[in-house]
């Protein structure tokens, strides 16, 4: 038998949390009550999601630069050769953007129609929205150890910009594209 190492209860916390995370968005919009009236910035229906179409597609912008700064960073960047020292920083900012981008869209959707299994797309849509934080917190939490295995935070930052591609897939270009997208 194999002794834990001292890294078991950060990999658990790094596995276990965002697993609640995920649960418990998934468990709010599931019971509580959707406000359809609810607003975004002023804005309702086809407004507010014409809107959350848009900041969603920032965000898609936001997260894409994250991947690439994050190839850079370690060295996984063809042809790009090692990052300046600025890349990290602008790393760091640009998802910390990429988050607080996140929230309006996110409240919005949880607030007006909480969780729905009604058709496969708005099921994928309402999933992969609860699991977007979900990845979130395990970002988080892999980047800022040491002990976890190196594969564990590319693949906690990559479930996290697929998320939000999934995301955009199933809502802001189904909004764009006049309520219509490939597959759905």
């Amino acid at each position: 038998m194999q002794r834990p190492t001292r890294s078991t209860p950060q990999a658990l916390t790094a596995i276990l949390l965002p697993v609640a995370v995920t649960l418990a968005l998934y468990w709010y919009g599931r019971s509580h009550t959707p406000d359809y009236e609810s607003g975004l910035f002023g804005l309702h229906y086809r407004d507010a999601n014409g809107l959350k179409a848009q900041l969603g597609t920032a965000l898609l912008g936001l997260a894409l630069v994250q991947l690439l700064l994050a190839l850079w960073i370690y060295h996984r960047l063809p042809g790009a050769g090692p990052a300046p020292r600025p890349v990290p920083t602008v790393h760091r900012i640009d998802g910390l953007l990429a988050f607080l981008l996140s929230l309006p869209i996110a409240y919005h959707c949880i607030t007006a129609y909480g969780v729905r299994l009604t058709t496969t797309r708005v099921a994928v849509h309402s999933i992969t929205g609860c699991v977007l934080y979900g990845a979130f917190v395990a970002k988080v939490l892999v980047v800022r150890s040491r002990r976890l295995p190196g594969w564990a935070l590319p693949t906690a930052g990559g479930l996290l910009v697929a998320a939000i591609a999934v995301l955009w897939y199933t809502a802001a270009l189904w909004n764009l594209d006049g309520r219509h997208v490939p597959g759905f």
